[in-house]
């Protein structure tokens, strides 16, 4: 294959999920109705927790911060997809790929900082109840979103920089519905060792210390829970996490999931589909969970939707 100079614009082929028409239709309806549920669902959120005085606490400021990733999330990669199939064009630009990339990877970066930030806000408030006022004061929530968030960016651009020095064959074809740093990496004629390297080095960082981080605040949280007398007080603590726990299995359960399918697994559109679970469920059952588990959240969605149905 001959090599392509870095100057000259690529078009890169996003193959998607099947190459059957018929099942173009159906592909396209299903993540049309998932996007909308899933936009839905996260807008509804947001407005819940903004409109609720008794929402403005730590937690549901975290909240609100994750729903508004997941919906970011969702909206670099389906609508692209959408439109693919729409127009039966499956081409992207190289830069356009690249720049999908490296949100893809700030916003799952972000995700798992959020869920780690939750993770400590539930221990502080269990484990330390009469200094969490002090300790999760206002200022230092936004603090550690800023630097949660100036992580993730800085981690993206990196991936994103180390890409540009590679060099890529004239024949680019991903067999995914969106544009993932791997799967650019698989396109390069040039040696990409380093670049892999600085994958695992970076998820180990950016995804493991969360991840070692929610370990550490939920082994101290049943630690003192247990130490509680009353069951009721038991259940009350145990109640608040529920709905993080459930969003935590699912996140990092899904992404483990497709990280063994992936080495398991020699399809790239099976791999593609597996895909799905990580990229695309978490971010619309993000709502369901806390709106399910949530009894809060339950009263301020009712509110929201009371006082939208009064206005019509």
């Amino acid at each position: 294959m001959e090599v392509e100079n870095k100057s000259v614009v690529l078009d890169i082929f996003l193959r998607g999920l099947t190459d059957d028409p018929e099942l173009q239709p159906f592909v396209f309806g299903l993540f049309l109705s998932i996007y909308m549920i899933t936009i839905s669902g996260n807008l509804l959120i947001m407005l819940a927790v903004n409109c609720d005085s008794h929402l403005h606490k730590p937690m549901y400021f975290f909240l609100c911060h994750l729903s508004f990733n997941d919906m970011y999330l969702i909206s670099i990669t389906v609508p692209k997809m959408l439109v693919n199939i729409q127009t039966k064009d499956q081409r992207i630009t190289f830069a356009g790929c690249l720049s999908q990339a490296c949100f893809v990877v700030v916003c799952t970066i972000f995700e798992c900082f959020l869920l780690g930030v939750m993770a400590y806000d539930r221990y502080i408030a269990i484990c330390y109840p009469l200094r969490y006022p002090v300790l999760m004061n206002p200022c230092f929530c936004v603090i550690l979103v800023l630097f949660s968030l100036f992580f993730s960016i800085v981690n993206g651009l990196l991936h994103s920089l180390m890409v540009l020095h590679l060099s890529f064959c004239t024949d680019l074809e991903i067999f995914h519905f969106f544009c993932e740093i791997a799967q650019i990496l698989k396109l390069a004629c040039s040696d990409n060792l380093i670049n892999n390297i600085l994958i695992f080095v970076t998820a180990f960082i950016f995804a493991g210390v969360p991840m070692f981080g929610i370990i550490f605040s939920y082994t101290h949280i049943v630690s003192t829970v247990l130490k509680m007398p009353s069951s009721e007080g038991k259940y009350k603590a145990f109640s608040t996490c529920g709905s993080h726990l459930s969003v935590v299995f699912l996140f990092y359960g899904t992404g483990l999931g497709v990280y063994i399918t992936s080495k398991v697994i020699d399809s790239p559109k099976k791999i593609a589909v597996a895909s799905v679970m990580y990229s695309i469920v978490p971010p619309m059952m993000n709502p369901f969970v806390y709106c399910l588990r949530n009894r809060d959240m339950k009263e301020a969605l009712k509110k929201v939707i009371s006082r939208s149905a009064s206005l019509l």
